[in-house]
């Protein structure tokens, strides 16, 4: 089975003819119709976007075949998902979440930390969320001064473990992160 990701998120109902609200993550909102049909992450439903139109923050779509407020009220929360092929190449320090997680993350000098379970945003930039063998896991702004390598290719991501983070005061500081434990300044 092709590697999935998923394009976008069906809402609420919108209106009495079938139309629903659409979240997608795409750079471009109205690229979901350039994917071909969508399919959910099972791949045992289909989707076909007949018509979308821009609202506040999200699009207001439907789809072929589903017309009535009921039939779109049963489809809230499915996510929509297009073979990782369908989509367009990243540019250089670009990258599709699925493609970095599971990657080993490694330390500039070559000690391993454990692997890349997520990418998240909570607003104010990327997170990098590394699951270490053991222990609890580690939270990284996803940026080029704390991530400058990215080796799809060869399965890694190097962390250039900050020195200091912003709002912690020294004593509460993360141990890997404490000055005279053997790491670059």
């Amino acid at each position: 089975m092709p590697a999935l990701i998923c394009v976008a998120r069906i809402g609420a109902a919108h209106g009495v003819r079938g139309a629903v609200k659409l979240w997608t993550f795409t750079e471009d909102p109205f690229a979901v119709r350039r994917y071909g049909p969508l399919s959910t992450k099972d791949g045992k439903r289909q989707f076909e976007l007949a018509q979308a139109r821009e609202a506040r923050d999200h699009l207001v779509a439907t789809f072929k075949g589903v017309t009535t407020r009921d039939e779109a009220e049963r489809l809230n929360g499915i996510e929509l998902y297009v073979a990782r092929e369908k989509l367009p190449a990243t540019d250089e320090d670009e990258y599709y979440h699925t493609d970095l997680i599971g990657l080993a993350a490694m330390t500039t000098t070559g000690d391993a930390l454990g692997r890349v379970l997520a990418i998240h945003n909570f607003g104010a930039g990327d997170i990098i969320e590394i699951a270490p063998p053991k222990g609890t896991t580690l939270l990284l702004p996803f940026t080029n001064a704390v991530v400058p390598e990215v080796d799809l290719a060869g399965g890694r991501v190097v962390i250039a473990l900050p020195q200091e983070v912003e709002g912690e005061d020294e004593d509460e500081a993360p141990s890997a992160s404490r000055p005279g434990e053997g790491r670059d300044p």
